[in-house]
């Protein structure tokens, strides 16, 4: 039983190795545009998102005060 175990380990060992050869690989400049295709799109988000939270939370204030609580 521990052979089979160790058989398969070793089968899929050389097919994972095997299937990695057939991967086509970016090079460095599609790297470097992706990860700063990422970093845009994340900062923009983020701002998006404080956006909406300084309003909402500017929003909440002026009802508070309004309404004196």
């Amino acid at each position: 039983m521990a052979e089979a175990k160790k058989k398969d380990r070793g089968l899929w060992f050389r097919e994972m190795k095997s299937e990695l050869k057939k991967v086509v690989w970016p090079n460095r400049q599609t790297v470097t545009k992706n990860t700063g295709t990422v970093l845009l799109c994340s900062l923009l988000i983020g701002a998006c998102i404080w956006i909406f939270d300084f309003a909402a939370v500017s929003f909440v204030q002026i009802i508070l005060s309004v309404f004196g609580a």
